[in-house]
């Protein structure tokens, strides 16, 4: 009986592993750590495996518009993966919200970034860490919100520029700037904030930041693909995306 059970187990297998596809999956440097985890439960729960490139939404775009052969787009905002819809490399109707995403400011000292970020006007700091606004959304959202405080040309001359929101953070992490804007999620771990002192400023003060996820062209009949953006609209994901501080759209 026990071999009867051990060959319906193995030929199960065999039948996943026949069926499971690959994705290339262009993901938005904001998202690494929650990505790399429903990577993982994907792979388990599908059998399928999605293959992860993590750079700044606008150098992903320009790659894919390059010919990288990516299957999926996971953005930092929506209006990239619209426009690869547009323009014909995106599949119509396949682009929708995965995740929105939340600013802070953020210093890995701690007590060294108040409740109320008066230490953008008051603090002691020669640097000012900002990921590039021209490819970055969470960038965009920095300066918005510098600009609503009026604070974007006293403090300008004070910036380090990241190419991403992933190297913004090491410049932080790294105490190569004192502060510096932030993904919430990347400064997360088991649904709370893991080390320093940060200010979540008021939503008002920048545009939502609507991650939109795009399916590309190439992947038009890839399984693997279709199955990871199913998937990210699951309880599974979402569970992954409240432990690090998204708001699931509706």
């Amino acid at each position: 009986m026990k071999r009867i059970f051990a060959c319906f187990a193995a030929l199960a297998c065999f039948a996943v592993s026949a069926h499971a596809e690959e994705t290339q999956v262009a993901v938005a440097a904001n998202f690494t750590a929650p990505m790399k985890q429903i990577a993982e439960a994907f792979e388990k729960d599908t059998g399928h495996r999605a293959q992860l490139t993590f750079g700044s939404t606008g150098k992903l775009y320009a790659q894919i518009n390059n010919g990288a052969p990516f299957d999926i787009l996971l953005s930092a905002d929506e209006k990239t993966p619209a426009r690869l819809v547009e323009e014909g490399a995106g599949v119509a109707g396949s682009n929708f919200p995965y995740a929105i995403g939340t600013l802070v400011l953020w210093s890995a000292q701690p007590d060294f970034v108040d409740a109320e970020g008066k230490v953008l006007q008051n603090g002691k700091f020669a640097h000012l860490a900002i990921a590039d606004a021209r490819n970055a959304p969470y960038g965009a959202a920095a300066e918005a919100v510098l600009r609503a405080l009026n604070l974007y040309e006293p403090l300008h001359a004070r910036f380090v520029t990241g190419e991403n929101i992933g190297q913004t953070y090491q410049f932080v992490a790294s105490g190569n700037a004192e502060l510096g804007f932030v993904a919430l999620s990347q400064i997360m771990e088991g649904g709370k904030v893991s080390r320093g002192s940060y200010w979540q400023p008021a939503a008002d003060l920048y545009p939502t930041i609507r991650q939109d996820a795009v399916l590309l062209k190439r992947a038009e009949n890839n399984a693997a693909a279709r199955a990871l953006l199913d998937y990210l609209r699951g309880e599974r994901a979402h569970a992954v995306l409240r432990d690090f501080g998204y708001a699931i759209p509706e």
